[in-house]
């Protein structure tokens, strides 16, 4: 790796950030990946900065790794700082296309101040890398804590790199008209009237979940109380309508790529009373109890559908005037 006439140690590292920007971009084997990116992250820009600063033998090869891992922490942050302020964001295709650029630029740099330098003053990598002779045993112990603790910092990234991150969890739970939109709701039916709305549901829970999903009809009015000098609801009927349970796997999510469904079901229903309802979902992550059809629930009303009340996981719901 070391040579007075070429700054092999530097080409070197501007031709694996190349192989790198492939390997990533082209999403090959993500171990492979994560191995070849590692260096890309935590070494090479701080590597090529410190040759860009100190194109001759100042700082020695212990230094200069040192300084090349802190550099490179710092530029990695700074740009990802940087680019969050941007239409782009803090995403991989404009980080990676920073790094490279930041690398090459300064590289160039590097390159031609390393050859301005004197050829005896040039530093290369030698081949025989050892720790020196004239120090004394307090510097070497300080040379040998400081090559530990970059291993250490080194497995240390490796580790939470490979890890697998779970960021929020939760479930979309939403409804869509017919028309897959979420415009055009059926707010306004004849008494058994068919319509029908899109249930649809995402599970990002990192985990398998059965899903039960419990569809209520719910015959309420509000009141504001004098009182208490809050608004109180009446409920007066609640009518069980119908069951959906499914099984959905963790759907990762993927911000460069668009929102993708994953369960969708095609409910139909119909009212046969006149009058405005909330027709209530209510999602639970378990099996519920089962219910009669059409029964009237009015005595669990609100320990079922109100807001402060309720033990489902997720609900939404529609209001609904029936003529």
């Amino acid at each position: 790796m070391g040579s007075k006439k070429y700054p092999i140690t530097l080409i070197f590292c501007m031709l694996w950030s190349i192989l790198s920007l492939f390997f990533i971009l082209l999403n090959i084997d993500e171990t492979l990946r994560i191995i070849i990116g590692i260096p890309l992250v935590i070494f090479i820009p701080g590597f090529v900065m410190m040759y860009a600063l100190f194109p001759n033998k100042d700082i020695n090869n212990l230094e200069r790794i040192v300084f090349s891992i802190g550099f490179s922490i710092a530029v990695v942050s700074l740009l990802g700082l940087l680019l969050n302020y941007t239409a782009w964001g803090i995403r991989l295709v404009p980080i990676l296309l920073c790094l490279e650029l930041f690398i090459f630029c300064l590289g160039t740099i590097a390159i031609f101040r390393w050859r301005r330098t004197p050829a005896e003053n040039r530093y290369y990598l030698p081949t025989n890398v050892s720790l020196p002779n004239n120090e004394d045993k307090l510097d070497k112990t300080l040379t040998v804590i400081v090559v530990l603790s970059v291993i250490i910092v080194a497995c240390i990234s490796i580790y939470v790199i490979m890890t697998p991150k779970e960021g929020e969890i939760f479930t979309e739970f939403y409804l869509l008209s017919s028309n897959n939109n979420t415009q055009n709701y059926p707010t306004n039916l004849t008494i058994a009237e068919n319509t029908s709305i899109i249930i649809g549901l995402l599970n990002h829970e990192y985990k398998t979940i059965n899903y039960t999903i419990e569809i209520w009809l719910s015959n309420q009015t509000e009141e504001y109380n004098s009182t208490s000098e809050k608004n109180e609801t009446s409920y007066h009927n609640l009518w069980f309508m119908d069951k959906i349970m499914v099984t959905l796997d963790h759907q990762p999510i993927d911000l460069e790529e668009k929102w993708l469904r994953q369960w969708e079901h095609n409910y139909t229903f119909n009212i046969t009373e006149k009058g405005t309802f909330k027709l209530a979902f209510l999602l639970y992550t378990s099996q519920t109890p089962d219910y009669f059809r059409n029964y009237d629930y009015k005595m669990i009303a609100y320990q079922k559908i109100s807001s402060e009340n309720t033990t489902a996981y997720r609900t939404t719901h529609l209001w609904i005037t029936v003529k």
